[in-house]
């Protein structure tokens, strides 16, 4: 972790802990005013957002594991907690909701706040919050011209995940390929690489993104840069809402196992115009997220939809 990040982190963690000092029920008095405030606005983008997140239409009945916001405590998962209770602080002390912290590839059995969820199938009980938001919603700027980058596909991370430890073994000595696994205890293997700084990638035309136990840690930064986002076709999602990224649109889509990384690499390296077009369609899917009262908002309607359709509001 570098001294970027850390500070981030601390800064994080002292602003969330001392919000904490404040009282539930100023929240509770600021959320009509904030929903007040939006009302007279066009808000079809935050609403269709809202349903996207939840997808729960019927009513639900919570069992007895349901946490009662008034309980909800301080636990070892420091950042999920801290973004879930900066969301549920604002309802009735006596609502009651269910979560799962961690990365979540399966569905949970009764609606549940999420941070990740499959992107296939019925995911309607797996209700998205944006939680972890200090790891995964680091936003960069980028001032380097994708024309002035290295004509290189660059990658760097640890490989807990069979499919991506079987990509990276394969390209880590790939001519183009500037990729390795960063892991301190795998040193001894051909297909370490010193860790490089995000900034330093961004030296790169191309950086690959490759889910790892859910999401893909880098694609939000990626899309928010000047360069290029390859990648298989995601099977999880987040706040970001990986599910509706369009191949060719936002991204160039890989084969699961990357063997056309070449051929997109060497395609894109000549066709500079349409790798424009995907980065600046990449870039407007990212700006929607750095609006912080909306993302506020949207957040607090998505808990809203949530417990009233647990009969509780």
């Amino acid at each position: 972790m570098n001294l970027f990040h850390k500070s981030r982190k601390l800064r994080y963690y002292s602003a969330g802990l001392l919000t904490l000092l404040a009282p539930d029920r100023l929240f509770r008095y600021r959320l009509e005013r904030i929903l007040a405030g939006y009302r007279d606005q066009a808000l079809d983008d935050v609403l269709d957002r809202v349903e996207y997140y939840n997808k729960c239409q019927l009513p639900f009945t919570l069992d007895a594991r349901a946490q009662r916001v008034a309980d909800f405590r301080y636990e070892r998962r420091g950042t999920y907690y801290l973004d879930t209770k900066s969301v549920v602080r604002h309802f009735d002390p006596e609502c009651r909701f269910a979560y799962r912290f961690g990365d979540v590839t399966r569905v949970p059995e009764v609606p549940a706040f999420v941070k990740s969820r499959p992107i296939d199938g019925d995911n309607a009980n797996a209700v998205l919050l944006k939680l972890n938001q200090i790891r995964h919603y680091n936003f960069v700027d980028d001032p380097q011209p994708f024309e002035r980058k290295r004509t290189a596909v660059v990658w760097r991370g640890k490989c807990f995940h069979d499919q991506r430890r079987a990509v990276i073994q394969r390209l880590h000595d790939t001519p183009g390929m500037d990729i390795g696994q960063t892991d301190p205890k795998r040193k001894a293997q051909a297909d370490y690489r010193p860790f490089m700084a995000i900034r330093d990638q961004l030296n790169y035309k191309f950086v690959l993104s490759l889910e790892g136990k859910d999401v893909a840690t880098n694609l939000k930064w990626i899309m928010a840069s000047n360069s290029l986002c390859f990648m298989p076709r995601p099977r999880f999602e987040t706040w970001f809402m990986e599910g509706r990224l369009e191949p060719w649109r936002h991204y160039v889509p890989l084969r699961d196992d990357c063997a056309d990384i070449e051929e997109k690499m060497d395609y894109y390296a000549t066709h500079t115009d349409e790798a424009l077009e995907i980065i600046a369609n990449a870039q407007q899917h990212v700006a929607q997220f750095k609006d912080r009262q909306r993302e506020r908002l949207v957040s607090l309607l998505v808990a809203r939809k949530y417990f009233e359709l647990s009969g509780q509001l």
